[in-house]
Parts: structure tokens; C-alpha cells; sequence
């Protein structure tokens, strides 16, 4: 926006000075770069803090997953044994002589 003022004096001899002031806006802003600067750094800082914690995240699900297989397999082992205590009790109730 343009905005035109006129100002108009006059002396004690009966002089009438008159002044234009055009006073303008159409000048791009500056921002307040250390404004700026401190928001980039604030997101720097957040986006590392996100990917420290989706990564641990992924750790725990590993080692989740990894608790799960071994306890399967602790499973399997005690399903193995109680099988062959099945078959040495069978065996001795009556033997395949």
C-alpha cells in the first residue's frame, strides 16, 4: 500500500513550505533470522529424537520376536522329553521282548 502526505507549514514571514512524504510497503519483510535459526534447530533436534526412538522401538520388537523363538523351542525340547519319558514308561510296563 502507497499512502501520499502533505504537510504544510507556514512561517512568521507568511511563507507556506509544503513537504510530500510517500510512504510505501511494497518492500518485501525481513524476518528475525535468529528466529529461524532456532526453529530449524528445534526440528533438527525433534526429527533426531524421533529416529533414536522408532529405532529403539524396532530393537525391542526384535528381541520380543527373539523371546518368542526361544521359548518355542524350549516348548519343542519339553515336548521331546515327556516323549521319551511316555515311551520309557511304556517300556518297562511292558517290554518288547
Amino acid at each position: 500500500m502507497t499512502e501520499e502526505r502533505i504537510t504544510e507549514h507556514t512561517d512568521e514571514a507568511g511563507h507556506t513550505h509544503t513537504t510530500h512524504t510517500i510512504v510505501s510497503d511494497n518492500e518485501p519483510r525481513r524476518g528475525g533470522g535468529g528466529a529461524t535459526i532456532l526453529l530449524v534447530l528445534l526440528a533438527v533436534v525433534a526429527i533426531i529424537i524421533a529416529v533414536y526412538f522408532f529405532s529403539n522401538m524396532s530393537n525391542a520388537e526384535v528381541a520380543k520376536d527373539n523371546a518368542i523363538g526361544e521359548a518355542a523351542s524350549q516348548v519343542g525340547d519339553a515336548a521331546n522329553n515327556a516323549g521319551e519319558a511316555v515311551k520309557d514308561a511304556a517300556d518297562r510296563v511292558a517290554p518288547n521282548d
